[in-house]
């Protein structure tokens, strides 16, 4: 359980940060960009949810829990008994739900543009804020070992928003397609 009285405590005022494990790194380095990435996503993943009902919204708050667990698991270096770490089964939990509602849905004749409606926007950018996470994440496990459900998450995280964006595009008359060279004269 996390308590929380005081909010600053100045130990990070020299740009380093603590981890889990008690070490402190540089607010600059790759870790710490996954992090504070990860906490970005959740926050887009979080305003999407403003914009959905639902088990879509159920699903949107239950993967808010799991980034916070994500940021948990990429703030604990190398092997910690009792570590907070992402598993297969939730990486799986998303595969199942992306399945379900991609059964709904005509394939794809072209790119969809992140649009069409406030909901259907949002979640496009909380897939796109993901992405970003998922490249600093990779960064990270070029220096040094990570659970590789962390980034199978992240990977199957964007599909996940990729998809609900359609579905919910598609109660709304349909996915806003690319048009190549359409504006050209």
């Amino acid at each position: 359980m996390v308590k929380l009285n005081k909010i600053y405590t100045r130990t990070g005022d020299a740009g380093q940060s603590g981890l889990v494990d008690g070490s402190r790194v540089s607010k600059a380095s790759a870790r710490m960009h996954a992090i504070g990435e990860v906490d970005e996503a959740n926050s887009a993943v979080g305003l999407a949810a403003t914009s959905v009902e639902g088990e879509r919204g159920s699903m949107l708050r239950r993967i808010q829990n799991e980034l916070f667990d994500l940021g948990a698991d990429l703030a604990t270096p190398g092997e910690m008994e009792g570590a907070l770490r992402i598993l297969p089964s939730q990486v799986e939990r998303l595969e199942s739900e992306i399945d379900a509602m991609n059964a709904d849905l005509a394939p794809l004749t072209s790119f969809v543009l992140p649009g069409g409606s406030t909901a259907v926007a949002a979640l496009h950018l909380a897939r796109a804020t993901v992405r970003r996470a998922e490249r600093w994440t990779v960064a990270l496990g070029d220096e040094e070992a990570l659970n590789p459900a962390a980034l199978a998450y992240l990977n199957r995280l964007s599909d996940h928003l990729f998809v609900m964006a359609r579905h919910v595009a598609n109660e709304e008359g349909g996915d806003l397609l690319w048009q190549p060279g359409a504006t050209r004269t």
